[in-house]
């Protein structure tokens, strides 16, 4: 089997359908997000307002030109922790056809290294209790479920 390089770059805006796409692609985003044409604008506001904060980063993986991940990063200051700051990773999506391949521990090492880069003494993120596979694959890279979230829906 050849290995195919995997590209991780920062997102462009041209590659915000395909983002939406995969964050659409399983039952939970299937009900959360909109693929109508074209994209409705609050998606490229976000992304707009993502693109411009230097404590955001939103990254995709690129296969042979294929964008096939993608998450968000989040450089969160704080006070907690002897003034630490911390990396918070969210809207982590592969491919359908790419999963358990690898790429989201390869994103997941990208996304560290750019925390420690950084000078975050924290990662952490959130995840649905109805992804089972998440939490396995987030155990797996030794993220231990210390706390428990809560959402207001607004």
């Amino acid at each position: 089997m050849i290995d195919i390089p995997l590209t991780i770059r920062p997102a462009r805006e041209t590659d915000l359908l395909v983002i939406v796409e995969m964050l659409a692609d399983d039952p939970l985003g299937a009900m959360r997000e909109d693929l109508r044409a074209p994209l409705p604008e609050p998606y490229r506001a976000a992304f707009s307002a993502i693109e411009s904060d230097p404590n955001q980063l939103l990254v995709v993986a690129e296969r042979k030109g294929a964008v096939v991940g993608t998450l968000q990063l989040s450089f969160l200051p704080g006070l907690a922790r002897q003034g630490a700051w911390r990396g918070q990773i969210e809207a982590v999506r592969i491919a359908r056809d790419y999963r358990g391949g690898k790429l989201g521990e390869a994103m997941f090492a990208r996304a560290i290294s750019e925390c420690r880069a950084r000078g975050c003494s924290l990662v952490q993120l959130t995840t649905d209790k109805a992804r089972p596979d998440a939490h396995r694959f987030y155990d797996r890279l030794g993220f231990e479920p210390t706390h428990v979230g809560y959402k207001l829906k607004l």
